[in-house]
């Protein structure tokens, strides 16, 4: 080995390609997390958009039973009435 081989330029030239080598599987993960951040978004959406609609069934069955109710004359009694 040459006195260039073991020279300060050498030596911080391979600290720099280990940088850029952890930088780039940095950049790898930061892209997958990204990616799978986007699925779990896109999967929030659907469960968001399939909980507004059982909301509104529900509430369209809430107002059906409350029809019902009134047709039938049926109110809460409280429990001391005959």
């Amino acid at each position: 080995m040459t006195n260039a081989d073991n020279g300060p330029d050498n030596l911080v030239l391979r600290f720099l390609r280990e940088i850029d080598r952890k930088v780039d599987r940095l950049t790898e993960e930061v892209r997958d997390l990204k990616s799978r951040v986007t699925a779990l978004e896109g999967q929030f959406a659907i469960v968001a958009g399939q909980l507004a609609t059982m909301s509104a069934r529900l509430e369209r069955v809430e107002q059906r039973l409350e029809r019902i109710e009134r047709r039938l004359e049926f109110h809460d009694a409280s429990p001391h009435e005959p």
